[in-house]
């Protein structure tokens, strides 16, 4: 009833994020491989405030109007649970998401970087590549393919289907092999339990290990006390991270890349959501006996927010993406992050190999933004993630986080979620006392708890909050120039 509940909710949008509502064909069950196609740089130091914080709260989005998939399984239960996976575009079973639900739609050639106009303000995601504007929730579908086509040439790389994937779910770890070019791979990830409760379970995947800067900040006891999992997933063991004058224009290391070759278009953000992307490919094919694939989340902090976040952008079986104090190259915009000026894009691009070369003539330079020349910005990420679930936190207390172009962002992309008819699914916190960055907020707890309960557990409504720290916000007006139609 859970997975039907959500599959007709999503159906009365016009939107398709399962193989049944899709219209796709029905997974492979042969199981052979069919090709198919510390601190960080944003938050080393702590910047206090003493400012008092003023919030704005609303059941919608608070902006204005102005403002691949798992392929075919086969599964057999041992110990754990043995999955065999032969992943195509838009396939999946009738009754779970898919990893690019709208991978049906074809997508115009798009042009060369240096061909493209300059836009001061954040685009306007409502206009498609034909230069029209959606006018049905149905036409949404694939213009959120076009926005994801953009985003992997100019921002991410490209997230390539492998050939293979197989692995096992047992109660404390999940593995996965993958085979794509002639080449293989194996890693892991960490599974821990509630306590209390029956499987399947609910699960949340923390970008990064079990202890240091890798570890959960949302607090695992937290998680687990809500009868839901957490999985730990290494995502320095995909795309590894090197010292900054080790990075731009060197061949980058990690498993991905020994697959794909070190100098694939992905960037290290992309590696890690491929790598997401293949746990969440066993984890569906396991049959959900152990974690339930309808209610999986993701969340990070920092660098590991950054992940986060690409990782719920590109793939549909994502039900929550929960990043937290990303910076740039996370959830605050570009163009904003650039004129803000605390952390530029030529920061997050040369510093670390987190976004693709193909970046680079978006790069702050000369003491000029190119960001100006993206034609989307992180607002259509976030609108590519509706209707599921976001919760958006931020730390306004540490200034090089960009919380107002983050704010800015969430609150525009959140004007697509209200024009599906979805505008509590996406919430927003930054009205914090605490100004370590990284550090879990108190002021998160009950819109994270409703978050969870809705999102990964689908009970209760969703919060549908926007709560503004004070300086963590700006005038939509000086970024959004464009109306929210009010699609049929």
């Amino acid at each position: 009833m859970r997975t039907l509940a959500t599959r007709t909710a999503r159906a009365a949008l016009g939107l398709c994020l399962t193989a049944a509502a899709c219209g796709q064909s029905q997974p492979n069950l042969s199981g052979q491989g069919g090709a198919g196609g510390g601190s960080d740089g944003s938050g080393g130091e702590s910047a206090t405030s003493s400012g008092d914080t003023t919030s704005s709260s609303s059941s919608g989005s608070g902006t204005a109007s102005s403002s691949s998939s798992s392929g075919g399984t086969t599964s057999s239960s041992s110990s754990g649970v043995d999955t065999t996976s032969s992943s195509s575009s838009g396939t999946g079973p009738d009754d779970t998401p898919v990893e690019n639900a709208s991978a049906d739609c074809e997508v115009a050639a798009l042009p060369e970087a240096s061909a493209l106009p300059k836009v001061s303000k954040l685009p306007d995601p409502f206009t498609k590549l034909d230069g029209t504007s959606v006018s049905t929730k149905a036409e949404w579908h694939c213009r959120r393919q076009e926005i994801r086509k953009q985003a992997e040439k100019y921002i991410y790389g490209e997230k390539p289907t492998p050939d293979v994937v197989t692995g096992t779910v047992t109660e404390n770890k999940i593995s996965v092999h993958v085979e794509a070019q002639g080449k293989k791979i194996d890693f892991s990830a960490d599974i821990v339990l509630p306590s209390k409760g029956e499987a399947p379970f609910p699960a949340i995947i923390n970008v990064g290990g079990k202890g240091g800067f890798g570890g959960i900040t949302l607090g695992e006891s937290r998680i687990l006390d809500q009868g839901v999992a957490v999985i730990y997933y290494n995502h320095n063991e995909i795309g590894r991270e090197g010292t900054a004058e080790q990075s731009r224009g060197k061949p980058n290391p990690g498993k991905f890349y020994d697959i794909y070759g070190g100098d694939h278009s992905a960037g290290l953000l992309m590696a890690w959501a491929w790598g997401a992307s293949r746990i969440l490919d066993v984890i569906q094919a396991s049959g959900g006996d152990i974690i339930d694939p309808t209610g999986i989340g993701v969340t990070g902090c920092s660098r590991n927010g950054k992940g986060a976040f690409a990782i719920g952008v590109f793939d549909d079986r994502i039900a929550l993406t929960i990043p937290h104090e990303t910076s740039t190259a996370g959830v605050p915009a570009y163009r904003i992050a650039d004129v803000l000026g605390k952390e530029r894009t030529d920061h997050n691009y040369f510093g670390l190999n987190w976004l693709s070369n193909n970046f680079e003539p978006f790069v702050f330079k000369n003491n000029a933004s190119n960001a100006v020349k993206l034609p989307i910005d992180t607002h259509a990420l976030i609108a590519m993630m509706a209707p599921r679930g976001l919760l958006v936190l931020e730390n306004p207390h540490q200034a090089q986080m960009g919380a107002p172009a983050g704010h800015t962002a969430t609150a525009a992309g959140a004007a697509v979620y209200k024009a599906l008819g979805v505008e509590k699914n996406v919430s927003y916190h930054s009205k914090v006392a605490e100004t370590a960055h990284c550090s879990y907020k108190n002021e998160y707890t009950d819109v994270l708890a409703k978050s969870i309960a809705r999102f990964l557990k689908h009970e209760g409504e969703a919060p549908g909050e926007f709560v503004v720290g004070s300086g963590g916000s700006l005038s939509m007006a000086d970024w959004v120039d464009w109306q929210a139609p009010t699609l049929e």
